[in-house]
């Protein structure tokens, strides 16, 4: 039996109430004991499936209540850094939605704060735990590919129209995709690959009458490696996933993991038996030279399960494990995001020399 860690979740929104709570209520030694909600649609749903939590309309009830142990804060990014710091010297752990902050020395100041406090702080870059990124990895790992010269990803989608009242839309600091959807994207590679040597970026606004970044291509250097990421809102018709080219052969894989589908419509580990599992028609195409036989086929996906970032937390809090996703990495992710916006200002590749911890 794994020690009950009472958690608190700030923010109950899409993040908070599609994202957050329902992996949070399906993994092992968690127990939501409060959820701060505002809007009456948000708090008619967190009353209806967590029934046995308090409802907050205040983020300082929970932070400040000491029988929780965890805060999870999934609010709009600009209210990252002041929560997570309030969170941090009253003594809390603290897991934030992604991105971290909005700017890096934001995010060095909270990881001063954790370590000045001996808490956790980590960050929820929860698409490390697809079933597709996963397949990446194993191919990568087990060398299928051979010397890998590019990786390409892709996260589209196809809306036409800005979102009513959605404040990713609006031009403030930490809006638009980039910090979005590019955060999964960035993250990723970092991982596989370690820190880029330079970036190139191309940031664009697409859909009329909006302001915050619709798309974007970043060029991540790397010696005798090309990565390339890409998000756009006007992308109808499906385009790869994955792209990745080796010396001896290549991946391409198409469609998202089948977890966010399955959150959205309600759906849990504990109601859907093929948690985390993708149907044939998604896996990817292999082609390659594996010891002189040639293969072309197939490739069956992993496993996904986003609640393996919620166990690896409650490891480190409960028993001092590592973390996977720490905050100096999140940060490097910032980093690269400020280095994009700078190569797309100035319209030209940036060095990345000194610019990572």
């Amino acid at each position: 039996m794994k020690r009950i860690i009472n958690t608190g979740i700030i923010g109950f929104g899409v993040g908070g109430s599609t994202f957050h709570a329902p992996v949070i209520s399906t993994t092992e030694g968690y127990h939501i004991s409060s959820i701060r909600a505002r809007k009456d649609s948000e708090v008619a749903v967190a009353k209806e499936r967590y029934p046995n939590a308090a409802i907050k309309d205040n983020a300082d009830d929970i932070i400040n209540d000491p029988n929780i142990e965890l805060v999870v804060i999934t609010t709009p990014n600009a209210y990252h850094h002041p929560l997570a710091k309030q969170a941090l010297l009253a003594g809390r752990h603290v897991v934030l939605d992604k991105p971290v902050t909005i700017t890096s020395a934001d995010a060095d100041d909270l990881i001063k704060t954790a370590r000045e406090q001996n808490r956790i702080l980590s960050v929820y870059h929860n698409r490390r735990y697809d079933s597709d990124f996963r397949t990446v990895k194993k191919i990568l790992d087990d060398k299928l590919l051979g010397r890998v010269v590019e990786f390409e990803s892709h996260y589209d989608r196809f809306r036409n129209y800005l979102k009513p009242g959605a404040w990713r839309e609006k031009d403030e600091p930490g809006a638009g995709i980039l910090y979005d959807l590019g955060s999964h994207l960035i993250d990723q590679p970092l991982l596989l690959f370690g820190l880029p040597e330079a970036v190139t970026a191309d940031i664009r606004v697409q859909r009329e009458g909006t302001k915050a970044t619709d798309n974007f291509e970043v060029t991540l250097h790397y010696p005798g490696l090309k990565v390339t990421l890409k998000a756009g809102m006007l992308v109808s018709q499906p385009l790869p996933r994955y792209i990745l080219l080796g010396d001896k052969g290549s991946f391409v894989k198409y469609g998202l993991d089948v977890q966010e589908t399955a959150l959205k419509a309600g759906l849990t580990a504990h109601t859907k038996s093929d948690w985390g599992i993708e149907p044939e028609s998604v896996w990817g195409s292999l082609v390659t030279e594996i010891n002189g036989v040639n293969f072309s086929g197939k490739v069956q996906s992993e496993s996904g399960d986003y609640r393996d970032f919620y166990r690896n937390v409650h490891d480190a809090i409960a028993d001092g494990k590592p973390l996977d996703v720490t905050a100096a990495h999140a940060r490097n992710i910032i980093r690269v995001i400020e280095l994009a916006i700078q190569s797309n200002g100035e319209r030209r590749t940036v060095d990345c020399a000194g610019a990572f911890v």
